[in-house]
């Protein structure tokens, strides 16, 4: 490859990175009806021929955007496992506990339920979600597991790790109308208590 290949590969990756960080903001901000091709290209700084050279269709552009998103947020997460391992006890699953009520009450989640919504009437775009969300549960549930120190062969473990995500999805549902915060702390501090009785 020559030099003069490399800036246009860096334009093209900042480009689509644009473009996905850009199809975030305006799903979780305007939903799905309110978020075209036209409307993330304009967010992202570039022209609808660009955003469609490198998402073929609206779908591929927001399930690659929910993706994206949620790989950057694994990282942030898992670069957090140096610093939680070295603490031990109830500080350590309270830690555990805010990272994961946050990953399901922030733009994320309400990207992601906005595309969840939209697949419901859209057998295509459904087929694509499912296949994702299933790979980013898989992901958060491993992720619980690893930030809460569990041992998933323990009697009960998988099951109230997994009743704790489930509940933290609804959380994130409580917080699209309203700012719940004062009920978020109470509850991340009950889920605290009940998940280091058990680990």
């Amino acid at each position: 490859m020559g030099a003069l290949s490399l800036p246009k590969q860096d334009r093209s990756r900042a480009t689509r990175q644009r473009l996905l960080e850009a199809a975030i903001a305006c799903l979780a901000e305007h939903g799905w009806a309110g978020s075209t091709v036209s409307v993330v290209a304009e967010r992202a700084g570039v022209s609808r021929g660009a955003a469609q050279h490198h998402f073929r269709t609206r779908e591929d552009l927001f399930t690659a955007a929910v993706e994206y998103v949620a790989e950057q947020r694994s990282a942030a997460v898992r670069g957090l496992l140096p610093q939680v391992q070295l603490i031990v006890g109830p500080a350590r699953t309270y830690l555990a506990v805010t990272q994961l009520v946050d990953l399901c009450t922030g733009p994320l989640f309400r990207a992601a339920l906005q595309l969840w919504v939209a697949a419901a009437n859209d057998a295509a775009l459904r087929t694509r979600v499912t296949e994702l969300e299933a790979r980013v549960g898989r992901e958060v549930h491993r992720m619980a597991l690893e930030l809460l120190g569990a041992d998933e062969a323990r009697a009960g473990v998988r099951e109230t790790v997994q009743g704790f995500l489930d509940m933290c999805r609804g959380m994130g549902l409580a917080t699209l109308l309203t700012d719940d915060s004062a009920r978020r702390d109470r509850v991340v501090r009950h889920w605290t208590g009940v998940l280091s009785d058990l680990l």
